[in-house]
């Protein structure tokens, strides 16, 4: 119904790992801060969607938060990611639905190379991305290198078969797109 929590943990405990790797194992666990900006919202033309968006942070466990359950129309950028426009990965999460209804990424499955999807920050810029592909993964393996530590937007739902004697989705759907410009 919703983002698995279970395959969000395991893309937060893998993205430590990378980011551990990446870094050399240091105390750093995120990238060094390219901006100041924060992402405001999300906008994806050929989806008629416009979404605020909010930080998302690791869980004292150190699990990728999910924007709360209660606020399906909002998206949230996980500030373990570069800020949008910078370089870097940069990922962005929401859910597919709730118990009752299609949630902010909904139709995210929909979306075909070359789309455009547009993140507006605080700092008045606007960084615009076109989508190179979309995929569904099981959520058993989960690209986290790919996901986040290659340049460029991720945008992260739920997807394929839903599992219910788990109570989630068996995969997750992935949109990898590159910077256009960052205005």
């Amino acid at each position: 119904m919703a983002l698995s929590t279970r395959g969000v943990i395991i893309a937060g405990v893998i993205t430590g790992l990378v980011f551990a790797a990446v870094t050399g194992g240091g105390e750093e666990e995120r990238p060094a801060a390219k901006s100041s900006a924060v992402p405001k919202r999300i906008d994806i033309p050929a989806l008629n969607l416009k979404a605020p968006l909010m930080k998302l942070g690791l869980s004292d466990e150190g699990d990728v938060e999910l924007p709360p359950f209660d606020k399906p129309t909002t998206a949230g950028w996980y500030t373990g990611s570069v800020v949008p426009g910078d370089p870097g990965a940069s990922v962005i999460i929401g859910h597919v639905d709730t118990k009752t209804a299609p949630a902010v990424f909904y139709r995210l499955r929909e979306l075909r190379k070359g789309a455009v999807v547009k993140v507006v920050r605080s700092d008045g810029k606007t960084a615009s991305y076109r989508v190179d592909s979309v995929e569904r993964v099981p959520k058993d393996d989960f690209p986290a290198e790919r996901v986040y530590t290659e340049d460029g937007l991720r945008l992260i739902t739920c997807g394929g078969d839903f599992d219910w004697s788990q109570r989630e989705y068996r995969d997750n759907v992935i949109v990898y797109a590159s910077l256009i410009r960052a205005a």
